[in-house]
């Protein structure tokens, strides 16, 4: 028996090969500080906790849920970006609930694209926006995200035979790996960009909770007609560290909202009821604990970005989002310094080039770990007299 040829054409999964070489240098006994995981470490807020347990209790929880998910996290979500972002969401239109946003990442190609369509990707970018285009059976190119444009796409720079061809393009702000963040003015001129060519947009808003020095992130759909041309698609994960409960949801865009509802009605009979109830308790809730964990996020940026900084290695601190992205020391590529530090330090970062070819110079730190574990990392790696 042989796997089809379309999922024999999938890309390595980038963050499973990275676990490997972590574990296989745990289980030898060394004490690894790992910086390179994008895994929340604070637990679920308890309220949220609470309301799961309650909602499971009862009965009614364990029957389906509707194939579209249940009405009350639909509400939740519309009211949620109308209190953060002053955004009118139709609940029973304009939201689709999704098993975690990566699910409908990689779904939504199959929703959009013909087979040889073609989409355009950000590079560097989360590496699983890869797997959409291959089970679409789609054809794809990327733009680059470079630090001198503050790490935004520039729009008159892609081929205008590309921007012609294209029916999908993905953005991800607050940025995944390089921790930049993207104001109105510039999803506005996103806005007019997928307009003139008829382009999908699609906002990965992944750690839109996540903005530092006072700045709230920006929606996607903040922007006058981004409902025309696209879909903001948000975690739960991030946000109130429910990772590991794989919820999020989709909301804009009327026409391609209908189109994964459609798709999911084939795949799944929607989340376990209970986890819906709860998600709707954390989006209607005391949003304190995201501000407590903001606010935690941002003395870990700091804290580490003081710390190499002053051992000689300058970087921009991130916008947002809880990851760092550092420009590797003269002579090393990316997977060779990624590999250095690991072996040298008992320090496990991601190499840049694992987010594409612009990745390349740089790694990518998760912030994820206490400030006592950040310090001791910068200074395994002081004693290393890289800098």
């Amino acid at each position: 028996m042989e796997i089809s040829e379309r999922l024999k054409k999938l890309p390595t999964q980038f963050f499973s090969a990275l676990v490997k070489k972590v574990n296989n240098a745990v289980a030898e006994g060394r004490d690894i500080i790992n910086l390179g995981q994008g895994n929340p470490d604070q637990p679920t807020p308890p309220h949220i906790v609470k309301a799961l347990q309650t909602a499971a209790e009862d009965p009614k929880t364990h029957k389906y849920s509707p194939f579209s998910g249940l009405s009350e996290l639909k509400h939740a979500a519309s009211e949620y970006y109308k209190k953060q972002y002053g955004v009118d969401i139709d609940p029973e239109k304009e939201v689709a609930i999704l098993f975690g946003t990566k699910t409908g990442l990689v779904e939504l190609p199959m929703c959009l694209l013909n087979e040889g369509d073609l989409m355009l990707l950000p590079d560097p970018g989360y590496p699983d926006y890869l797997s959409g285009v291959v089970l679409a059976g789609a054809q794809f190119k990327t733009f680059p995200l470079l630090a001198e444009n503050r790490f935004l796409p520039d729009y008159n720079a892609i081929p205008l035979e590309d921007k012609e061809a294209a029916k999908l393009v993905y953005l991800n702000y607050p940025n995944n790996p390089t921790g930049a963040t993207a104001d109105l003015k510039f999803f506005e001129e996103t806005v007019t960009f997928a307009k003139k060519h008829r382009i999908s947009v699609v906002h990965d808003f992944a750690y839109g909770a996540i903005g530092f020095d006072g700045k709230k992130p920006t929606s996607l759909l903040e922007a006058e007609g981004a409902k025309d041309i696209g879909i903001e698609m948000y975690t739960l994960s991030k946000t109130y560290n429910m990772a590991g409960w794989r919820v999020g949801f989709a909301v804009g865009n009327q026409n391609i909202i209908e189109s994964i509802n459609l798709i999911q009605d084939h795949l799944y009979c929607s989340l376990f009821p209970a986890i819906q109830l709860a998600a709707a308790a954390a989006l209607t809730g005391d949003q304190s604990c995201v501000e407590e964990l903001v606010s935690l996020y941002e003395k870990r940026r700091n804290t580490f970005i003081n710390a190499i900084r002053q051992i000689g290695w300058n970087a921009q601190a991130p916008k947002g989002s809880f990851f760092a992205w550092l420009p590797v020391p003269k002579g090393f590529t990316s997977e060779e310094f990624a590999d250095y530090l690991l072996e040298k330090a008992d320090v496990a970062v991601a190499p840049g080039n694992g987010f594409g070819q612009y990745g390349e110079g740089y790694i990518r730190v998760g912030l994820l770990v206490d400030e006592s574990r950040l310090l001791e990392a910068v200074d395994r790696i002081r004693k290393l007299n890289l800098f």
